[in-house]
């Protein structure tokens, strides 16, 4: 019987790894919706709950995680909205316990953006500049870099290995032979002077809003990369409907730092990376029994033939002209 790294992640491993950093739980736990990692609210004996972080085996070096914890107490300092891990006595913010590397966060309340209030688009726009502001001042030694052989290629050659229906391999095959063509020809326009410390995974998940505030949590993607990639998950609807959200996004972000309008040119590419990424890292994980259960409507034929129709919708877009600032 094959068995998952997570299965020796019990609900009394949970709790006496966190009383292992100092803590002591009244036994209270909660699941939290996670999938790559997995993150549980636990309950501390007189005192608000904390939320704990076991890190998934065998995906980040442990100098990875810490650069990633150095960049979220980095802005915390900065007094930037975003959920730093807690930091101990002896100044460490990663435990190990039982082969799980983890790490506790204080728990914060909140709820989605909003994305069609352009005045919320304001206030991300100026919440990411100060993130950006302080990304800009140093560089990641550990942390990957957004490129299209890490986001494209690799993931194209896993999901021909194997998970595209065999009726549809020579559609995909040479559908995402010309998008890594085109992606490449555009992306090529990324300088390293473009490249910066990012959240990377800005979608409304990782997003806590209150008080109209954005309170951005899990940096677990943070990378380096082109400042727009984390602004162009925020926009959706049709094209004036973007023209007017990027727009809102870019006054904001401008009042912090300073906005290049050459790489909204890159937004499409950077998507078609994302959705060809997104579909390998669900590939790559198909083992894990949570990912089964939760995307039921993976690796079926007709995701497949409608990520091919996503594709091709890609291509279109990466054709036509770019997004205008209004």
């Amino acid at each position: 019987m094959n068995t998952h790294p997570y299965d020796r992640l019990t609900p009394d491993m949970v709790i006496d790894a966190v009383e292992s950093a100092g803590y002591l739980s009244d036994a209270r736990l909660l699941a939290l919706n996670s999938y790559e990692n997995r993150v549980y609210q636990v309950g501390i004996e007189d005192s608000v709950p904390l939320i704990a972080k076991f890190y998934r085996p065998e995906r980040w070096s442990e100098a990875q995680i810490l650069e990633e914890h150095s960049f979220s107490l980095e802005l915390q300092d900065a007094e930037i909205s975003v959920v730093a891990p807690l930091v101990d006595d002896t100044g460490n913010s990663l435990h190990s316990y039982q082969g799980f590397q983890f790490a506790l966060f204080p728990r914060r309340g909140g709820h989605p953006p909003e994305l069609d209030n352009l005045d919320n688009m304001l206030v991300l726009g100026r919440t990411v500049g100060r993130i950006h502001a302080v990304g800009r001042t140093g560089h990641f030694a550990e942390r990957v870099q957004i490129s299209v052989d890490h986001m494209l290629t690799r993931n194209r050659e896993f999901l021909l290995n194997g998970f595209i229906p065999q009726a549809l391999i020579p559609a995909y095959e040479t559908l995402t032979a010309d998008l890594q063509q085109s992606v490449s020809t555009i992306y090529a326009e990324v300088q390293p002077g473009d490249l910066i410390r990012v959240h990377g995974d800005c979608h409304i998940g990782n997003i806590l809003w209150r008080d109209d505030t954005a309170h951005f949590v899990d940096l677990d993607d943070c990378c380096t990369a082109p400042a727009v990639q984390d602004l162009w998950m925020f926009l959706n609807g049709e094209r004036h409907d973007r023209q007017l959200q990027l727009s809102e996004l870019v006054e904001g972000y401008s009042e912090f730092c300073n906005f290049d309008p050459r790489q909204i040119r890159w937004i499409e590419a950077l998507r078609t990376m994302r959705l060809i990424h997104y579909a390998g890292w669900l590939a790559r994980r198909w083992e894990d029994p949570a990912f089964p259960r939760s995307f039921t409507w993976f690796n079926t034929e007709r995701y497949w033939a409608d990520h091919i129709l996503e594709l091709r919708e890609q291509m279109s877009a990466m054709q036509e002209e770019p997004l205008q600032l209004l």
